[in-house]
């Protein structure tokens, strides 16, 4: 299969089929420190690393695999919207979205010692939408529109639930395809939400985290007691997992695992593990958003889910190696290719 994958690239056309990101951009501002400060304490910053955050990254992993990529969230008016615009066109992601003139983006300050990290976040324009933020958009035939869990916490919400009521609760009788990441953060998620974004059945991208908690928030039975952990039953737990959510989800279902790669299940199949690629520990940050870009790029460039899997698994791998100061960062299509060739070679 994966051959044959490689075989046929050279005769797909140029992509048209754009990845439509519905999530929020923000600005991350990682401060290095010894120790975290007190209450009332001061600290200095070893080192000081800014950098575009949110789902900047699907998109940036999105168009560096060959796709068209497309930002719909709002952007603000200030210095780290201005931040936030140069980082899109300097990637060629085009903006569609609104723009507020009377707010800035928002942006997260993260403290990090050997140990912990600790968040302060200010919510900008990239939160205050409403909902008609999102009545313009006309994804077409072959687009995959992105939706992040950070979209389903604040007022951002009524935009994503008026456009899940647009798209309609059947998958087949869309042009378009939805893929969704949910968020570790589910109980700030309403039930009405929730229950509207289970009904549209999109293609759900989880690390296994989020899976289980998504599973505890339906109520969905899964072996609690096999701890999810390498060399401890993992494979079966993880199958496990998938299976039971994936069937009460009656939609497509992605568990993300790390370099151990994917378990994906597909409504009425079996559920498939598509290994991964070792990675070392180099990255302070995970290669989520670049799986999640790579895999939705895959997608609207007409690859079937296991074989979008498959490259979005190298494409994540190879992320982590090119990290910029432990960010990941996403390499071009061909380079993840390669790097599946290599891995299909049989040993001398």
């Amino acid at each position: 299969m994966l051959q044959n994958l490689l075989s046929n690239l050279t005769s797909n056309e140029e992509p048209t089929a754009s990845v439509i990101s519905l999530g929020q951009i923000w600005v991350d501002i990682m401060m290095d420190v010894d120790d975290m400060p007190s209450s009332g304490g001061f600290t200095v910053a070893r080192s000081t690393h800014p950098a575009i955050g949110g789902s900047y990254r699907v998109l940036q992993a999105a168009s560096r695999m060959g796709s068209p990529a497309k930002h719909a969230g709002i952007i603000g008016n200030g210095i780290w919207g201005t931040a936030v615009r140069n980082a899109l066109n300097e990637q060629g992601i085009e903006h569609i979205g609104p723009d507020r003139l009377d707010s800035d983006t928002g942006f997260r300050l993260v403290l990090r010692n050997e140990n912990d990290k600790s968040f302060i976040a200010t919510y900008g324009a990239e939160s205050q939408g409403d909902e008609s933020s999102f009545s313009q958009l006309d994804p077409q035939p072959g687009d995959i529109v992105h939706i992040s869990g950070n979209s389903l916490m604040d007022h951002s919400a009524a935009g994503i639930d008026d456009f899940l009521h647009e798209a309609g609760n059947d998958p087949h009788q869309r042009p378009y395809r939805i893929v969704l990441n949910p968020t570790n953060s589910l109980h700030m998620v309403s039930d009405h939400l929730l229950e509207d974004t289970v009904l549209v059945r999109p293609i759900w991208s989880c690390n296994r985290q989020e899976a289980r908690t998504l599973a505890e928030r339906l109520g969905v039975p899964y072996d609690k007691e096999s701890g999810i952990t390498v060399g401890g039953g993992f494979d079966k737990a993880m199958s496990q997992l998938c299976e039971s959510l994936g069937s009460t989800l009656r939609a497509p279902l992605i568990v993300r695992a790390g370099s151990r790669g994917v378990w994906l299940r597909e409504p009425g199949g079996q559920v498939s593990h598509i290994e991964g690629f070792p990675t070392k520990p180099t990255h302070t940050r995970s290669a989520g958003s670049c799986h999640t870009g790579a895999f939705c790029a895959m997608l609207a460039q007409g690859w079937s889910m296991p074989d979008a899997a498959r490259i979005a698994n190298a494409a994540a791998s190879l992320a982590i190696d090119h990290n910029i100061a432990g960010i990941p960062n996403c390499p071009g299509k061909e380079e993840a290719l390669a790097l599946l060739e290599n891995a299909n070679k049989p040993a001398d």
